[in-house]
């Protein structure tokens, strides 16, 4: 069946080309002459009146393998039979007229034809020739010696036309003239033009299909149509069943410029690009990926935390001084605890021994309340350690201050009393009146009254409470203690700060006072060390967050109630428990003096 259908084509083709030898030979025997310009194949007859003619008659021969312009102007080189009849129409036509002398008596006609290949460049190229007649192409110069250019017609596809024409209308010759033209043809169908010189017909929707065998090929298979006189949505019809992509698939592929983005990640487009073509820059801090919008990311919840792959929000962890997390916590519990056992058992010492020299010569009463108030500084460790609630902030700092204040204070009238004592040994001194038990005690409790003041001021305006932190760290909620009034926190410690000041001035001038025991050397030790380890507290506590603050403030608690117990406390149980045979009076005044 191919081959006799290929025999009928050959032979259609022999009779089209024995047809075009007969009308391209003259009556007279006169043969019309042709003429291949470089590149370009024309056809000439001269006449008084000539007509320029662009026709589509060879094609060029693709090579798949290589690129569809290779080479061009030699590969147009095949006839296509349906396009070779529109040529000899034209040259059947102008033949009649100059036939009939009825038509245009003593007018020959004559024709100047180019065959453009279907190609923009060589049609342009073709109606250059036209216009500047033979011999070299002139722009804008006519080389023309007999004949006038009435007209040029073609070419056959709108795309080629349409250079022409702007090429023609430059010199007034009229290609656009089908424009307003309405008519009907035999079937009764109008037939008329739109505004860009088209006709609003019907189109074949082609699909392309490379098969790569062998040789390599194309078949042009039809999957849809357009119609442009048809009703609105009428207009395009496609059969996507029909269609084969690439693969020889009929499923439709995925346009994918860019890969989705990972989870944890969102689209940024690109500038100057197709919409579907992004760049997935990663979440910013918090967020995850957006489950019902793709690509894009939203933030967590304020007790939440993106997980490690960033596409789920999970509650974040809970951080505070805990004795089931933290090792220091621990830690710290057991040396406060250790520490207390210790100021209860110098306490026990002193009074088991109150009797003695050494107890007496020193104001017992004053190191009765000192060691009460260093054993509840150490117990007050346990109000910053574990989950803080409202109670345990309001009574942290301000336990803290009032106890210490109570033990600065005695140190202070311990102080005072040995500066007393030596200026009233002096005949007629008056500070004899102040010597006794009443003025310590004064001291003691205006100067703790002052701090309790203070603290039921702040816990009265503005009190500590507890306050979940979420913004200090990333992914952590710090369950800390706000201290409500940061200038009463910084009142307590300023306080705090003056009565050690003090205490450390009088007792380095009264260091090298006669004494029963010489006790101010040792509170201005231990006073020296009260202040270091508080003025360092201040910038590290400024400088850290979260449990570690904490932790900050439970060490210098306990570093400076340490120093107090130690330098007061330890020479006198030496003596007492070591060297009982010190423990005279003998001996008290043999130092002293």
């Amino acid at each position: 069946m191919n081959v006799l259908s290929g025999l009928i084509s050959v032979i259609s083709y022999l009779h089209i080309l024995l047809l075009s030898q007969s009308l391209l030979m003259d009556p007279d025997g006169c043969s019309l002459w042709s003429r291949k310009t470089p590149y370009l194949i024309q056809y000439v007859q001269d006449g008084d009146i000539i007509i320029g003619g662009i026709f589509t008659v060879n094609t060029y021969l693709h090579d798949l393998n290589r690129s569809w312009r290779y080479n061009l102007w030699f590969m147009c080189f095949l006839p296509v039979p349906d396009y070779y009849r529109h040529l000899l129409a034209f040259i059947f036509a102008v033949r009649e007229i100059n036939l009939n002398s009825d038509i245009l008596p003593n007018v020959t006609l004559g024709y100047h034809l180019f065959d453009s290949c279907g190609d923009v460049n060589k049609a342009v190229e073709s109606v250059l020739w036209i216009l500047s007649g033979p011999g070299n192409m002139v722009p804008n110069y006519s080389c023309r010696r007999h004949g006038k250019l009435a007209g040029v017609i073609g070419d056959l596809s709108s795309q080629t036309s349409q250079q022409v024409a702007t090429i023609l209308n430059v010199y007034g010759y009229p290609q656009r003239y089908l424009r307003r033209i309405n008519f009907k043809d035999p079937t009764g169908k109008d037939i008329y033009f739109n505004e860009n010189g088209e006709m609003p017909a019907a189109y074949d929707i082609k699909n392309y299909i490379v098969i790569t065998d062998k040789f390599s090929y194309i078949i042009m298979k039809s999957v849809g149509t357009i119609n442009l006189s048809a009703s609105d949505g009428e207009q395009l019809t496609i059969n996507k069943s029909r269609i084969i992509w690439k693969y020889n698939s009929t499923e439709v592929p995925h346009s994918r410029c860019s890969e989705d983005c990972p989870p944890g990640y969102r689209r940024v487009s690109q500038e100057s690009i197709h919409t579907c073509c992004f760049d997935c820059v990663l979440c910013s801090e918090g967020e995850v990926t957006n489950p019902t919008e793709t690509g894009s990311c939203q933030e967590c919840p304020g007790d939440k935390w993106p997980n490690m792959e960033k596409n789920e929000c999970i509650y974040k962890p809970i951080e505070y001084l805990s004795f089931q997390d933290d090792g220091i916590a621990l830690a710290l519990a057991l040396v406060s605890v250790l520490l207390s056992l210790i100021a209860s058992i110098i306490l026990c010492i002193f009074a088991l021994f109150r009797d003695t020299p050494i107890v007496k010569a020193n104001n017992q009463n004053l190191s009765f309340v000192l060691l009460v108030a260093i054993m509840l500084s150490f117990l007050s460790v346990f109000l910053f350690l574990g989950r803080p609630v409202d109670i345990t902030c309001m009574l942290r700092q301000t336990s803290f201050g009032i106890i210490f204040s109570v033990a600065v204070s005695a140190l202070l009238a311990k102080t005072f009393m040995v500066c007393i004592a030596f200026k009233a040994t002096k005949p007629g001194s008056c500070w004899r009146k102040w010597i006794g038990a009443k003025l310590p005690n004064c001291i003691v409790f205006v100067c703790s009254f002052l701090m309790f003041l203070i603290c039921v001021t702040w816990l009265s305006v503005s009190p500590p409470f507890q306050e979940m932190n979420t913004h200090s760290y990333p992914g952590k909620i710090i369950i800390q203690c706000n201290e409500g009034s940061v200038i009463a926190f910084y009142t307590v410690l300023s306080y705090m700060g003056f009565l050690a000041a003090v205490s450390f001035v009088v007792a380095f001038l009264a260091r090298k006072l006669p004494d029963s025991f010489n006790e101010a050397k040792y509170i201005t030790f231990s006073m020296l060390v009260f202040c270091n380890v508080w003025i360092t507290f201040i910038p590290a506590y400024m400088s850290v967050m979260g449990k570690n603050t904490v932790i900050i403030e439970v060490f210098a608690i306990l570093a400076s109630s340490a120093g107090i117990l130690c330098c007061i406390f330890f020479p006198k149980c030496y003596i007492i428990l070591l060297r009982p045979q010190l423990n005279t009076k003998r001996n008290l005044h043999k130092a002293s003096s």
